[in-house]
């Protein structure tokens, strides 16, 4: 992106350049977290609910330094992927047909959910502290571990589904979203829903490592990040040229 010469020092340029930068953290961070999730153990195949306290308790003792790894990659980075939803927020916020409300409670939901997955990466480093005390609480630290990071969807499906919304509500002239983007996003949080069983269920899909609860709710939500960051990277294109913080291109 080339910002104009004569608009380099004006607020809009910043805003401009600002959105730009959060943009392009999100590739770079994903791949971090993607070599963290790769890195952790337990997700290869995903640690089976049924397992006994022994179990449990060899598992964290065999594969500590790698767990330990994992998990604090996972802290030390999981937050600024926000920087990336954060252009999620300011782009709804220049949705013209509504007010601000979808916008500062879809913030407030990442926030939340960004929050939540802090405290499941603390469950699992804790669990990985002491890997040779009692294998009862071992196997609590990472019951807590999972079900905090699979079960609480209460904050990623708010997330999608007010991002929905504030398209639907944005039928203006010139929207800042494609509609799909709306039925999309909608889809995502229906997606989520089913993890909410892994705190009940020990088998099957619902599971923490089952089709719906794990694999299900996770891809679904790294691959809503690959395509909103072309979506987003279009929609800040677009207002860069609007705001004439940027020249339009010219067709070949």
């Amino acid at each position: 992106m080339q910002i104009l010469e004569q608009v380099q020092d004006l607020p809009k340029a910043g805003n401009i350049k600002a959105q730009w930068v959060s943009l392009w953290t999100g590739p770079a961070v994903g791949v971090v977290l993607l070599a963290a999730f790769v890195a952790f153990p337990g997700f290869w195949p995903p640690m089976s609910p049924t397992w006994s306290a022994q179990q449990v308790a060899g598992f964290y003792a065999d594969h500590t330094a790698w767990i330990r790894f994992s998990q604090v990659t996972f802290n030390l980075c999981g937050i600024l992927i926000l920087p990336f939803f954060m252009v999620i927020v300011v782009q709804m916020k220049r949705m013209k047909t509504q007010s601000h409300v979808f916008a500062y409670c879809y913030l407030t939901a990442v926030v939340s959910g960004a929050t939540i997955f802090a405290l499941s990466n603390v469950f699992f480093l804790v669990a990985a502290f002491r890997p040779g005390r009692n294998p009862e609480l071992v196997m609590l630290l990472n019951d807590l571990a999972w079900i905090v990071f699979v079960a609480p969807v209460g904050m990623v499906v708010s997330q999608f589904a007010l991002l929905a919304v504030a398209v639907y509500f944005d039928n203006g002239p010139d929207p800042v979203f494609p509609r799909w983007v709306g039925h999309y996003s909608l889809a995502t949080a229906i997606a989520m829903v089913p993890a909410a069983g892994a705190a009940v269920f020990q088998t099957g899909p619902l599971a923490w490592d089952g089709l719906l609860s794990f694999w299900l709710r996770n891809g679904a939500f790294a691959l809503f990040v690959i395509v909103m960051f072309f979506v987003l990277r279009r929609a800040v294109l677009r207002q860069a040229v609007q705001e004439g913080v940027t020249a339009p291109e010219v067709p070949a």
